[in-house]
């Protein structure tokens, strides 16, 4: 048999690297969104104190996340069946849909109630996109990297998670030097929009010439072979979700495991930019520059954690967030509320974004450890997708609900609790990596 390309080392290389290129396009594609929704909330929602306006983007940015199980589902199906490159192609094209929908939507002011309208369908498709390439890709990750550096390799999941973040950030910096704030809320906004969409492009022929992975390709020379012998044909996407409940102790593992993790996430990233302003009193450049700083450093701690996963286990790296996120969260954003000085906030959102990188930075391969190979992609995607649905993506809007209220520490315990029962998963799970449902090369 022909060896196939997952298995030669340059090619596994060259296709672990665009396959982390695209998903960091996507996740810039999915970032910008919040990193911007300061300057455009009043485009398309004109009345309300700045509070009620970011409340209105954010509960768009809810209903997104409300489509990435369907999203994790449609494309973790059709990863199972046709291929995890095929999947990944088409979460980069209906992402890129998305972007250039914004983009070109006119404001309130000019079309109505059709322009929050047209928001929101752009981000329903982002967030099929999104619901189905988090699964799709930590499958292809983890599937193409050698058991040896298997966790270091599926860091790359959050470290380009988080890079596309960053690159969001680095657009919204540059674009606050040389235009001004009316001319950022006016139409600047949309420029990021544009660059994604164009940048999207480029991802999808990243893609088109990486290889599948060796583990999706022996299963079909399986199929082929049981097709031969006259055996039935693998059940439609129905019958895969009745192959998936056939593991229950595994989706709910994933549901215990992101719980916590995917609300300290959220917390510390994309609200944390909103926390600065509206509770710290920074200005949105300040908090803008606070968040890109704390990013680049976050990025070092994906790799530096899943290689130390690779050789301790993946089980202390997780209790290492479990522990710290549920002592630390309390007193932690207590501090960054009452703070002024840049310097000390970067500081905390540090230590924060630390702990929190003992989840992201092994959460890909962790998952996928738990799951065989023909129900890898939507066994990884679609629980972790449900759960984000319910708990990160609306971080948000309970932060801001609770601040409008002005019970604002009722978030803090909220991330706490949530935390303490993620941890209570960490504690009670076998190790993955001795029991690992992958193929050792």
């Amino acid at each position: 048999m022909i060896s196939p390309p997952s298995a030669r080392p340059i090619s596994r290389l060259r296709s672990i690297v665009s396959g982390s290129i695209g998903n960091l396009v996507e996740w810039y594609d999915w970032y910008a969104y919040s990193a911007f929704a300061l300057y455009f909330a009043p485009v398309f929602f004109p009345k309300g104190s700045p509070t009620a306006q970011l409340l209105n983007t954010a509960a768009i940015f809810a209903v997104g996340f409300l489509m990435r199980p369907l999203g994790a589902w449609m494309l973790g199906a059709y990863a199972d069946r046709h291929g995890r490159k095929a999947a990944l192609l088409l979460s980069v094209r209906l992402m890129a849909g998305g972007s250039l929908l914004i983009a070109a939507t006119p404001g309130f002011a000019r079309i109505g109630v059709a322009a929050p309208a047209l928001l929101l369908l752009a981000r329903l498709i982002q967030g099929i996109s999104v619901g189905g390439e988090y699964g799709t890709s930590a499958t292809y990750l983890s599937e193409m990297a050698g058991a040896r550096h298997r966790g270091f390799w599926s860091s790359f999941q959050y470290l380009t998670l988080m890079g596309g973040q960053l690159l969001a950030l680095v657009v919204q910096l540059g674009l606050q030097r040389v235009l001004t704030p009316a001319e950022l809320g006016e139409w600047g906004w949309r420029i990021p929009f544009v660059i994604g969409a164009v940048a999207a492009i480029g991802a999808l022929y990243l893609r088109t010439h990486m290889g599948e992975t060796a583990a999706f390709e022996e299963q079909q020379h399986g199929l082929v072979a049981a097709r031969a012998a006259g055996v039935e044909q693998a059940p439609a996407p129905p019958g895969q979700m009745r192959r998936l409940m056939q593991h229950p102790r595994a989706v709910m593992t994933v549901v215990g495991l992101t719980l916590g993790g995917t609300l300290a996430f959220y917390t510390f990233t994309t609200y944390a930019q909103k926390f600065l302003v509206n509770t710290s009193g920074f200005t949105k450049e300040m908090a803008t520059l606070i968040s890109f700083s704390v990013m680049a450093v976050a990025l070092l701690f994906q790799p530096l954690l899943g290689a130390l996963s690779d050789r301790v286990g993946r089980r202390p790296v997780l209790l290492m967030f479990g522990i710290g996120a549920t002592l630390g969260t309390v007193p932690l954003l207590r501090l960054l509320a009452q703070t002024q000085d840049a310097w000390v906030a970067a500081g905390l959102l540090v230590a924060a974004l630390f702990v929190v990188s003992g989840y992201t930075s092994i959460s890909a391969v962790v998952k996928a450890e738990l799951f065989p190979t023909e129900i890898r992609a939507l066994g990884v995607g679609l629980p972790f997708a449900l759960t984000v649905a319910i708990f990160g993506g609306t971080a948000e809007y309970v932060a801001l609900f609770a601040k409008n209220q002005g019970v604002e520490e009722w978030f803090y315990w909220y991330v706490t609790v949530c935390s303490f029962l993620s941890l209570l998963v960490y504690w009670r799970m076998s190790e993955t990596q001795k029991n690992s449902r992958m193929a050792p090369e």
